[in-house]
């Protein structure tokens, strides 16, 4: 079983990002019960804007949408800004359109029996918010989301500090983010048992 994390932090690398950190607890208790976890920041890549898996020269998309298709767990990582998801993860969702039209050997859209959730961070409220936006893009794609298969950390309305600088909620959050992978864990164990099929 393997596991891709995106991040969707707008820091660039080395810096150190809040998104990162708590999304390592849910990458942590996969890797804990065998699962082969792998992340991407994708800040980092030249991911071209537009809705096609390969966007041409320079694009480094398509090495992540070939990630995404060897991993039968997907965990989207996005900060809370203005309320709403970052502007990476919109972009990461925007890319994985394409994903809408292409189908496996059987005929099955190719995000079916594969599993998401979707971790968020952010010192402003929205974090609920931010989750149904990106939990529901992922179910029109495809991907199956189970009963919690989120966590989030904020402090509440209006600014404050930021995950890695403040030790208030982190219990509830890892809590959470550990029920999380064990449910998205549960419902991929059974896709493979019995995996969904091409419908008419």
């Amino acid at each position: 079983m393997k596991a891709l994390v995106i991040n969707c932090t707008l820091k660039v690398s080395p810096e150190p990002s809040n998104t990162e950190a708590l999304a390592s607890v849910v990458a942590g208790r996969l890797a804990e019960q065998g699962v082969e976890v792998s992340s991407v920041r994708a800040v980092d890549l030249k991911i071209a804007p537009g809705v096609v898996t390969d966007a041409g020269d320079g694009d480094e998309w398509p090495e992540v949408h070939e990630r995404i298709l060897d991993s039968q767990i997907l965990v989207m990582a996005s900060p809370t800004w203005l309320g709403r998801p970052s502007s990476v993860a919109q972009r990461v969702l925007e890319r994985m359109d394409a994903m809408l039209s292409e189908t496996d050997d059987q005929g099955r859209p190719v995000a079916y029996n594969r599993v998401a959730g979707v971790v968020v961070t952010g010192n402003e409220d929205g974090a609920h918010h931010v989750i149904s936006e990106i939990s529901g893009a992922l179910a029109d794609i495809g991907f199956t989301i189970p009963g919690q298969a989120w966590t989030y950390w904020h402090l509440g309305p209006g600014p404050g500090p930021d995950y890695l600088d403040e030790q208030k909620g982190r219990d509830w959050a890892h809590s959470t983010g550990r029920t999380m992978a064990d449910n998205l864990l549960g419902v991929a164990r059974a896709l493979s048992e019995r995996p969904l099929q091409a419908t008419g």
